[in-house]
């Protein structure tokens, strides 16, 4: 069933919308949108590169950038790159939420900062919760699947909050 949906869904999407950003323009030809909506093609199934931020995260985890960030590792092997934004389709916000309240109960930790508003300036930022003093999480509002590339300076202040610790 899921397969189906699936499928339905990159049929009606296609090229047509962005996943990673479902309010950003896209540039269609008008062949192609003739071609498409003329004759649908069905879709296979779309690899998506999970591990397009390999680099980052190899960056993150060398000793000598942990000690410059003064990233406090407590029982964490490795330090990993979660993040996607509310206007992402192929990680959708409510997903990782589901996701961060599982891997909370599942590590037995409870909530530190309930969910609630950050801001940037005098403007809604995102939203953001921690569980225990390891696991927090925050959105960047109006964000796609790579937020600093749709709200630069949303990301900019998250990103400094994370480095003075703050959620």
């Amino acid at each position: 069933v899921c397969s189906k949906v699936m499928s339905q869904v990159g049929r009606e999407t296609s090229r047509f919308v962005d996943k990673y950003d479902v309010t950003l323009d896209v540039c269609i030809s008008s062949v192609l949108s003739q071609s498409k909506i003329i004759s649908p093609q069905e879709q296979t199934g779309e690899s998506i590169d999970v591990c397009v931020e390999d680099e980052t995260v190899n960056y993150l985890n060398r000793p000598d950038v942990q000690k410059a960030l003064h990233a406090r590792l407590v029982n964490v092997r490795q330090w990993e790159v979660c993040s996607n934004g509310d206007q992402d389709s192929v990680i959708p916000l409510t997903g990782s939420r589901t996701l961060l309240h599982r891997l909370a109960k599942e590590l037995k930790l409870n909530t530190t900062i309930p969910y609630r508003v950050w801001f940037a300036g005098q403007q809604v930022g995102g939203w953001t919760e921690a569980y225990g003093n390891i696991l927090s999480f925050a959105t960047v509002r109006g964000a796609s699947h790579e937020a600093p590339f749709s709200q630069p300076k949303r990301s900019l202040v998250l990103f400094k909050s994370f480095l003075e610790t703050r959620p």
